[in-house]
């Protein structure tokens, strides 16, 4: 029989008046977060390839340990300084919920070992993460939160796994589900102000991995990687080819996670605003694009990972610390 698919749900959101605009909501979100960081343990994560990443404990549990497991996943270019990861694992720490924060290769400020780096349907080394931590943990049930480029590798990777996957819940926020489109959105009118932060961060850590790769060069010049003046273009010259994809709307076609919603299996929890200015609505699954196990929260503001609410500016409240807990405690039977 086949599963009831599950309609379109509308978030609980509701942006305050003085934080409607979506550009102050994306942007509020980082510099009204607390500036205090959180210390964590960071462990060297060796790849079957031979290469290395970075996680990132709030604390590292016993073998014996029941309690919930996090792990994040960060946007492009993000790690653990991150305003987002700060925030939510914070608010894990509070709940005396360990979590972990895997940096996807080169992101913890050292290049990589090898010259390939990672991309937004770049799933293997999540699924080794998982596998390993599962087996070093394997009474404590495991959930996943990504934010962006993080979210849409979450949503690839629960689809690929099916029936099969390691993990007891799953958090998606602000997915670029639809790659193609969201290059072209991020690449116009005032969202450009994004890409341009974006790609500073991708040139300044790709011309890091250059100078460190004199043995295994890269596919393009110095020059060719400060020239590049859209993401597209990045991706074009650099993450497709270093990758195996044709090009980059090759890269963006079969690493898009949008058609991969429908073969979710465990509980996973989608949350899109409408006026995310990263996004265009290209993003937004079809009802029928949506498994039994997937609930979609849409709301009207919100911008990219803001969702800032409150009574003032001088009493933020950080909604996403709120629903995402909330969503896990759910599933999990807490």
């Amino acid at each position: 029989m086949q599963a009831q698919i599950r309609p379109v749900y509308t978030s609980s959101f509701k942006a305050p008046w003085w934080l409607k605009h979506a550009h102050l909501q994306t942007i509020f979100a980082k510099y009204l977060s607390p500036k205090a960081r959180l210390s964590s343990q960071a462990e060297l994560f060796t790849l079957s390839d031979g290469d290395e990443l970075q996680l990132n404990w709030t604390e590292l549990p016993k073998a014996t340990d029941t309690r919930p497991l996090v792990v994040l996943l960060h946007g492009l270019a993000g790690n653990i300084d991150s305003h987002y990861i700060q925030g939510l694992l914070t608010e894990l720490k509070q709940r005396n919920w360990p979590a972990v924060l895997m940096h996807f290769r080169g992101c913890h400020g050292q290049p990589n070992k090898l010259p390939r780096a990672y991309h937004s349907g770049d799933t293997g080394d999540f699924a080794e993460v998982i596998t390993q931590i599962q087996q070093r943990f394997p009474l404590m049930p495991i959930s996943a939160v990504g934010f962006s480029l993080g979210a849409n590798v979450l949503v690839k990777y629960c689809g690929e796994q099916g029936g099969a996957n390691l993990l007891k819940a799953a958090v998606a926020i602000c997915p670029p589900l639809a790659l193609s489109a969201s290059a072209k959105r991020i690449n116009s009118g005032s969202s450009k102000v994004y890409q341009r932060y974006l790609l500073s961060r991708l040139k300044a850590s790709t011309e890091q991995k250059l100078a460190s790769h004199a043995n295994f060069p890269l596919p393009l010049t110095l020059e060719q990687i400060r020239s590049f003046s859209s993401i597209e273009q990045f991706d074009q010259h650099y993450t497709a080819p270093i990758h195996g994809f044709r090009d980059a709307q090759d890269y963006y076609q079969k690493a898009s996670g949008k058609a991969f919603l429908r073969h979710i299996q465990i509980p996973t929890l989608v949350i899109h605003a409408h006026d995310d200015p990263f996004l265009s609505d290209a993003v937004i699954p079809k009802p029928t694009d949506l498994s039994a196990s997937v609930h979609y929260e849409l709301s009207q503001h919100g911008g990219h990972v803001g969702f800032v609410t409150g009574s003032s500016p001088f009493k933020p409240v950080f909604w996403l610390n709120q629903r995402i807990p909330a969503f896990i405690k759910q599933q999990l039977n807490l």
